[in-house]
């Protein structure tokens, strides 16, 4: 019997099995699909990320972004560069995750990849997995299967405060002139952004809504705006797939088990930046389910007040900046991001060197008296 089995081995999955094993617990990642496998994703990491761990991301990083541009409608541009320590780093998925997975294997965490779940059942104190190779028991879960998992539902979390998103991207094979710059268009979708990101032999170009709102035609925008860098996605590779953004603070903790990155529901309501809080939740998940190993028995409530503390607080503001943002993104567009400091706040937030409640007042007061002007 493991101490803990980890279903699914993205970026929480994988942080949780390192962390865990560090500590000396046994454990066994379960992943559906053969790593490395492709994850549709910007590819935009955080740098912060780093102070949670004591390896060297390098291997791992395509390229470093330290530039900005933003455009309305394909025009009237904004570029700036992002006065961080260290740039965003640009990550392809299937690289990013597995080498994640691969150190907590270093450390004695074993996986099992191309062995999908088909259900779970609570014996007395600890749960049975079962997959189609058979079953495997563990004291605790870490349920990190993704949006679109089953885990949540089987564990009993019926209604997970969330709001569900939708994005379309396709990776293009180029050779990148600029690889320091990220492109933002805000003008050519609604209640969202594109994103047009550099990687070492290519883009990731996309087009996500995060507030609700009408169906708009991913494919014929997203098309649009790929032909402005002159690049053709027709013949690239396109992925939809829907996105679990915070919606609110919630028990992400039952009996034995939690829920961690996108399964909790902990993407950022205005960036839709997922891959760092996927890894923070991990992290929280791994010291929680750590404690509980020794003897807490509060451990896992712990959990879920530290993600709705230390992640919702920050999100709550987030959600109230993205309501207003994409809502009204012609006015945020002029007296928000054209303001002097707007592209240099917004990559400090990405960066992790600054929190949302620490601008919220002031950028809603501009939206504000936007408005007025």
């Amino acid at each position: 019997m493991y101490d803990c089995i980890i279903v699914g081995a993205g970026p929480a999955g994988g942080t949780a099995a390192y962390h865990l094993a560090k500590q000396g617990r046994s454990v066994l990642v379960l992943e559906k699909e053969s790593l490395p496998r492709y994850k549709p994703c910007g590819g935009g990491v955080s740098p912060a990320i780093a102070q949670w761990f004591d390896f060297d991301f390098s291997p791992v990083i395509s390229v470093k972004a330290d530039s900005f541009r933003f455009t309305w409608k394909l025009g009237d541009p904004v570029e700036a560069k992002i006065p961080t320590k260290e740039p965003v780093w640009m990550v392809r998925r299937d690289i990013f995750d597995h080498f994640l997975v691969q150190q907590g294997q270093k450390q004695g965490a074993e996986l099992r990849d191309n062995t999908e779940v088909t259900g779970i059942e609570f014996q007395s104190d600890y749960w049975q997995v079962n997959t189609a190779n058979g079953p495997v028991t563990g004291r605790y879960l870490i349920a990190a299967d993704g949006v679109k998992g089953p885990m949540a539902k089987w564990l009993g979390f019926k209604e997970r405060k969330r709001s569900l998103a939708g994005a379309l991207e396709a990776e293009v094979t180029a050779t990148v002139k600029d690889k320091s710059t990220m492109h933002i268009e805000l003008g050519l979708v609604k209640n969202g952004y594109m994103w047009n990101f550099p990687k070492a032999d290519g883009y990731s170009i996309g087009v996500g809504t995060f507030v609700g709102g009408e169906r708009q035609d991913f494919k014929k925008i997203l098309d649009e705006y790929a032909r402005s860098f002159n690049l053709d996605i027709k013949t690239s590779k396109q992925y939809g797939y829907p996105i679990s953004i915070w919606d609110g603070n919630q028990k992400l903790h039952t009996q034995n088990a939690v829920l961690a990155g996108e399964a909790a529901c902990v993407v950022d309501p205005m960036t839709a930046e997922g891959i760092r809080p996927s890894i923070f939740s991990g992290l929280i998940a791994a010291a929680a389910i750590n404690e509980a190993l020794s003897g807490n028995t509060n451990a896992l409530e712990k959990y879920s007040e530290a993600m709705n503390e230390q992640w919702g607080t920050e999100m709550a503001w987030a959600k109230k900046l993205a309501g207003a943002f994409y809502r009204f993104s012609n006015i945020a567009y002029q007296v928000g991001v054209k303001h002097p400091s707007a592209p240099q706040v917004m990559g400090k937030i990405m960066c992790g060197e600054l929190g949302y409640g620490d601008i919220a007042g002031r950028a809603l007061k501009r939206l504000i008296s936007g408005f007025g002007g």
